[in-house]
């Protein structure tokens, strides 16, 4: 029986000894992941082929419109880089299959065609690469696919959110004995000196962006994010720290309204303090399909029971079925509450600028924040698709209900221009804001 000789980074040779379901690895840009395990679903390719199995392997992305997007030229290229392998493959335009017959490879899209993996019969590998953003609906119809005796699944991924499906299917909860590590730059062995150049230059200038870019770290800004230099201002600053709170301050709750439902919006809410010239931001809170209840009781569990809330306009509005409104529950909960009106055409623009302009005096508690601050580094413009690129405004995800909230708090706070610390009045009432001028609620 011939051997063959396999070049791997050496963290990955434990990914691939042995029995296992479920194979992967995560990490930043230069670690050989997709490389490496193109390689391997060809020689795992060519194993079944040799122990006379007859089946398919199936790559997939979250988004492929064409076998460009695909890992096609990955998987194409490490079988003809290997001269041993190569001579085991027919590889043509638009197919890879093992010169026998008996193994074919199939590319699909996740999100438009992940109905069409259920009709692939014997699928013995499914390989998703680039599966940070493949959602849990995706997760819970592809996996089921992989039926066959001995078939397994590999997950490679670019880490961005810990709450996004694949990190906490293949991270914060694996399946049992699954094979996943963590691969970055350093543990490539053959990491190219251009690319070395390429990440220097983002470590020096592009700082905000380098954990998640190389290092595998969680990504806390988009490039082009409304908040991203001020969030990075604030580390640089040292304003993402312990923050205690003030017992003599009233402590203030801002909210962005969700709904109730497995489809609906999220509620958010930012805990903060008015100090002076500063807003300390003590704590955040986001639930998806919750009721009022829910959050009242985070709330009141987390000592903000005697919170002033602070509620945008549609807070004001009732309930089509029950009449009733967030403005009127939480009155009938014990709160003090204030709804801000709409602020009318051009809200959402004037908000961001509210919120960039306050943003340097804003100090926030790292522990408890970090969601908060994370849909923060995400809030961006919509684009247009045409080659305008044309600016629509916010972009309505899983970012934005944080974001209205926390601006919601910038609008509150809305210092009155020209007057010194000593002239600030705080205010401790409860009221709806009128008409034009400024306030502060304390």
């Amino acid at each position: 029986m011939s051997t063959a000789r396999v070049m791997l980074p050496p963290k990955l040779v434990p990914v691939f000894t042995g029995e296992a379901m479920f194979r992967g690895a995560y990490g930043g840009r230069g670690s050989a992941k997709t490389r490496s395990f193109a390689l391997m679903t060809a020689i795992r390719a060519h194993m079944w082929a040799e122990e006379g199995r007859s089946g398919l392997v199936v790559c997939g992305r979250e988004f492929m419109n064409s076998l460009a997007d695909s890992s096609f030229a990955e998987i194409a290229a490490a079988i003809r880089s290997t001269p041993w392998l190569a001579a085991h493959f027919d590889v043509g335009i638009n197919y890879i299959r093992t010169k026998c017959g008996k193994i074919s490879f199939a590319f699909v899209g996740l999100r438009h065609n992940l109905d069409s993996i259920k009709s692939k019969a014997r699928i013995l590998l499914l390989w998703v690469d680039e599966a940070e953003s493949v959602s849990e609906v995706a997760w819970t119809k592809a996996i089921p696919t992989v039926r066959e005796e001995g078939a397994e699944i590999w997950v490679t991924w670019n880490p961005e959110r810990k709450k996004s499906a694949t990190h906490q299917r293949f991270r914060a909860n694996p399946p049992a004995g699954a094979k996943i590590v963590e691969l970055n730059w350093r543990d490539n062995p053959w990491f190219p000196s251009i690319l070395d150049t390429t990440r220097r230059d983002d470590l020096a200038n592009r700082p905000d962006q380098y954990e998640w870019i190389w290092e595998g770290g969680m990504r806390t800004v988009v490039e082009g994010a409304y908040y991203a230099p001020s969030l990075a201002q604030a580390k640089a600053e040292r304003r993402i720290d312990a923050v205690a709170r003030d017992p003599l301050m009233r402590v203030q709750a801002f909210f962005d309204i969700g709904g109730t439902g497995a489809t609906a919006d999220a509620a958010a809410i930012w805990i903060a303090q008015f100090v002076g010239q500063k807003v300390n931001v003590l704590d955040y809170y986001e639930a998806q399909g919750q009721p009022l209840a829910t959050h009242v009781n985070w709330l009141r569990e987390r000592g903000y029971g005697s919170a002033l809330i602070h509620l945008p306009h549609d807070g004001a509005q009732g309930d089509k079925v029950f009449a009733t409104s967030y403005e009127g529950a939480l009155r009938e909960a014990g709160f003090d509450v204030i709804v801000i009106p709409n602020q009318g055409r051009g809200a959402a623009k004037a908000r961001i600028e509210t919120a960039r302009r306050i943003f340097p005096k804003v100090w926030f508690n790292a522990d408890t924040t970090e969601a908060g601050r994370e849909a923060l580094g995400w809030y961006h413009e919509k684009r247009s698709d045409d080659e305008r690129n044309v600016g629509l405004g916010p972009n309505h995800d899983w970012s934005s209900h944080g974001s209205d909230a926390y601006g919601l708090m910038c609008i509150a706070y809305d210092e009155p221009q020209g007057r010194g610390r000593s002239e600030r009045k705080p205010y401790s009432g409860t009221r709806r804001r009128s008409g034009g001028g400024s306030w502060q609620a304390a």
